[in-house]
């Protein structure tokens, strides 16, 4: 699919154009470049995103992250920097953007992104965080106070009962 239509997609899926929304799309077609990927249909490609921007709903479009599939993960830390894996050949990356000019408006910051070859954009660099696992099923139990089927990795025992972490009473003496 040519890129014209890559970023129609990628718009009709976020609901509008903007800068960030360019920064994502340049982040994987350059992943895809540097790490011969294609579109997953599971979980061969691997995309840890370092922010919750615009960018990372291009990522889900053009390459087929997703949350549910487990194959779109966060680190929070509030960069614009991507991870990306190729479980098929074992390549990976970490793309951090580079700086851009000073006040910009989001108009402007849109065009100089879309105008931008990937290499320009982003720094590359060896990824920071290993490989996670392909994605895990999990028995479900009834939590014991509010009666709510939860995955037993989020299940937490107090007082004999299993409990879901909203009805979990944390435990911290130095809570303030």
């Amino acid at each position: 699919m040519d890129q014209n239509k890559l970023w129609t997609k990628a718009v009709e899926f976020h609901g509008h154009e903007c800068g960030g929304l360019a920064i994502g799309f340049k982040a994987a077609l350059y992943a895809i470049e540097l790490l011969d990927l294609k579109f997953s249909a599971d979980e061969q490609v691997v995309c840890i995103s370092e922010n919750d921007a615009c960018g990372v709903d291009a990522i889900q479009v053009l390459l087929g992250c997703s949350v549910g599939k487990g194959n779109l993960l966060f680190h929070m830390a509030g960069k614009q920097a991507f991870s990306f894996y190729n479980r098929n050949n074992g390549k990976s990356v970490r793309l951090i953007l580079k700086k851009r000019p000073h006040e910009m408006t989001r108009e402007e910051s849109l065009v100089y992104y879309k105008n931008l070859e990937p290499k320009e954009m982003f720094d590359v660099m060896d990824v920071r965080i290993e490989l996670p696992e392909q994605a895990r099923f999990f028995d479900s139990y009834n939590c014991e106070s509010c009666g709510e089927t939860t995955g037993s990795n989020w299940i937490r025992i107090q007082q004999g009962k299993k409990l879901c972490i909203d009805c979990y009473a944390a435990y911290d003496r130095f809570k303030v």
